[in-house]
């Protein structure tokens, strides 16, 4: 009987809090607007770039293993890992925003996410891109890193399926299919990027930057970037 009740008990043992806390962070209900952005996918759509399930697979696959995806893991770890000071790991975060819209979308983002985990949490964080706060922020909240990497990363791909669902149009099905393929890709960058220095930062996704930089002026658009 002993043995038993500890096995039911080991069973029942709750989810680690700080991992809630981290879900609770990465989640579409967290306030930073994340909905109102598709990183340049609208353009790409409407220019036809992008018309069918397998094309936002392969935009999303490259947004993170070539482009804000892999930059952003980079300065996330940067931050948390305290490699430079905050400030100079956003000014480089912000020098490598591609366009306009690319660099309000990480500023309002970081703001809306640095004044939540004040309001909430206590951590008194600057106000800086996205990446950077988040990991500023799970540094002082005590959350494992490379599971903060995989969320953002993860999040960031949810967001992107988000957009395409109502853009390409995408099917709710098919874009399940991308977010669980690409599951496994969000936890191998993050396993390097939290061991990576600013000096492995390297983007090259080109047609990525160049959609950014063309939504600025699409004359009909949903969303801001």
């Amino acid at each position: 009987m002993g043995a038993r009740t500890a096995m039911i008990t080991g069973m029942l043992m709750p989810t680690d809090a700080r991992l809630l806390t981290l879900a609770q962070w990465m989640s579409p209900s967290f306030p930073v607007g994340a909905f109102a952005y598709s990183h340049g996918l609208e353009w790409a759509v409407q220019s036809g770039q992008i018309i069918s399930s397998s094309d936002v697979h392969d935009w999303l696959t490259d947004l993170l293993r070539h482009g804000a995806g892999n930059s952003d893991a980079v300065f996330l770890s940067a931050a948390y890992r305290g490699l430079e000071p905050v400030e100079q790991i956003d000014a480089l975060a912000l020098a490598m925003a591609p366009s306009k819209e690319r660099r309000t979308e990480a500023i309002l983002q970081g703001e809306a996410f640095a004044a939540t985990v004040r309001d909430v949490w206590g951590h008194d964080i600057p106000a800086s891109t996205l990446a950077v706060v988040v990991g500023a922020a799970a540094r002082q909240q005590g959350l494992p890193l490379t599971d903060v990497i995989s969320l953002f990363l993860h999040a960031f791909a949810s967001n992107q399926v988000s957009a395409a669902i109502r853009l390409v149009p995408l099917g709710q099905t098919d874009g399940q299919r991308i977010l669980a393929d690409v599951a496994s890709l969000c936890v191998e960058l993050a396993e390097t990027a939290a061991g990576a220095t600013l000096d492995d930062i390297g983007p090259a996704c080109f047609l990525g930057d160049i959609a950014s930089m063309n939504h600025e002026t699409q004359y009909s658009k949903l969303f801001r970037s």
